[in-house]
């Protein structure tokens, strides 16, 4: 009986802890930075999520030289969409049929290695989210994604090879996947960073994306 209350206890704890980690997230999300007005903001860069997971897409004509170079873009890529994640769960994860704990596990409280995916489209989607932009906006936007590959001796970013994902290219990229670290920290970093408007730390999707819809 003594050993079922203390895992009762744990369980109650770890409960506990659970939700008051998604309550504090959601309260910081509503936490807004860069909220100044700004003038000479010509250009855009838009949001992308499938619920769960924020991308940045970034038009052709905005994208830095040595982006447009490096990622090898085709001529009917007019936009191109970037995702941060943990690579261990997007290379065994493919669809959410595949979903085993202990990808999420890893993903959440291991050391994993992270990706960059990049995906292009032909034409802009109406379920993007537009976000205006000024040049020194887009620039050190185009900095921070840019500086998120991993690359070789070479100054090459590394691809990884992969069949699962045939219309995205996944490169190997910087940092860790952590609980404070998610694919949509990556892309409110990313904002954050370049002087646009964003959340202060978001863990969820809506917490950037509400800062932009209208």
């Amino acid at each position: 009986m003594k050993y079922i209350k203390k895992i009762l206890k744990y369980t109650a704890y770890s409960l506990l802890s659970i939700l008051l980690y998604i309550g504090i997230s959601i309260l910081i999300s509503f936490i807004t930075v860069n909220d100044e007005p700004l003038v000479n903001q010509t250009k855009f860069v838009y949001l992308s999520s499938n619920g769960i997971h924020l991308s940045i897409i970034i038009p052709k004509q905005n994208l830095s030289l040595d982006l447009n170079n490096e990622l090898q873009l085709e001529p009917t890529d007019n936009f191109i969409r970037f995702g941060w994640g943990d690579e261990n769960f997007y290379m065994n994860t493919p669809t959410w049929a595949d979903f085993k704990f202990k990808y999420a596990f890893g993903a959440l409280f291991l050391d994993n290695p992270t990706l960059i995916e990049v995906s292009s489209h032909r034409f802009q989607q109406k379920k993007w989210v537009k976000v205006p932009v000024n040049e020194t906006q887009l620039f050190k936007l185009n900095v921070f994604i840019s500086e998120t590959f991993q690359v070789n001796q070479k100054e090459e970013k590394i691809i990884l090879t992969q069949t699962m994902y045939p219309n995205s290219k996944l490169y190997k990229a910087k940092g860790s996947y952590s609980p404070l670290k998610t694919c949509n920290t990556w892309v409110n970093d990313g904002f954050k960073s370049s002087g646009m408007k964003a959340s202060y730390w978001t863990l969820f999707d809506f917490g950037l994306l509400n800062k932009y819809k209208k």
